[in-house]
């Protein structure tokens, strides 16, 4: 009699505690800094929603590719594109390849400083032409870097403006250059551009400036592939594209 007490009490305690241990499952997410500031304001909603939490590092947008290549392991990785190295590495799952948002590069000034027209690439030439110097990260460094020394080179005034050019680590860190007048221009990802002190332009023409996807990816090491999942399907549901749209990123759809 005083065993099968002793097991109706476990089973109830085991009934009442389980739900409890369903939701400390921890969902562990590596994302790029660009898509910080973003991802700060939806991974609070995740939590309520699925009962999982996260565990969520930052990293450069060009470091977090070397991560997974690496092997560090995460339950989902944000990367942007290229990433060859982390797909033949084998610690992500291509077949879970899911685009979330996309990112788009602007064109900052200092707060309250003529605006140039940058509605065209022939109009964004000559604005970059007349700056003084032209701010953004350095492309060995930085993602939004890379992308910036590509659209210049497509739109053919990489050469000219080289001599005019500042480049530092980080967004941020341009922007401070054009904040302190050690710049007129700075170019990064427009939705990091909420930065007091600096006005946003705009941003760059498509034609040349093509929007960067924001991918996630399952790890082949996935420690809950159930709530991983999970993860990647909220950031990708329809319900989020206003949050991406709010903070000037293109929705995937």
């Amino acid at each position: 009699m005083k065993h099968g007490f002793s097991f109706v009490l476990i089973g109830a305690i085991f009934f009442v505690i389980s739900p409890a241990a369903r939701a400390q499952t921890e969902v562990t997410l590596l994302a790029p800094n660009p898509i910080r500031g973003t991802l700060t304001k939806l991974l609070p909603g995740f939590e309520p929603k699925t009962g999982y939490k996260v565990k969520v590092t930052f990293g450069r947008g060009l470091g977090t590719r070397d991560q997974i290549a690496r092997g560090e392991k995460f339950d989902v990785s944000i990367l942007l594109p290229p990433y060859p190295e982390a797909l033949a590495s084998g610690n992500i799952d291509p077949k879970s390849e899911t685009t979330l948002a996309n990112l788009v590069l602007g064109l900052a000034v200092k707060q309250g400083a003529p605006k140039p027209d940058i509605s065209t690439p022939e109009a964004l030439k000559q604005a970059l032409l007349a700056a003084k110097t032209i701010a953004y990260v350095d492309p060995m460094i930085g993602s939004d870097g890379l992308a910036a020394h590509q659209a210049l080179e497509k739109l053919g005034v990489l050469d000219q403006i080289a001599s005019k050019t500042k480049l530092s680590g980080t967004s941020r860190a341009s922007a401070m250059d054009v904040i302190a007048g050690n710049a007129d221009l700075c170019i990064f990802y427009l939705n990091e551009m909420d930065i007091p002190g600096i006005d946003t332009v705009g941003r760059l023409p498509g034609q040349f400036a093509n929007a960067g996807r924001v991918v996630a990816f399952i790890s082949t090491h996935v420690t809950d592939a159930k709530a991983a999942k999970a993860l990647v399907d909220y950031l990708s549901s329809p319900e989020i594209e206003a949050a991406y749209k709010a903070d000037s990123l293109e929705p995937a759809r």
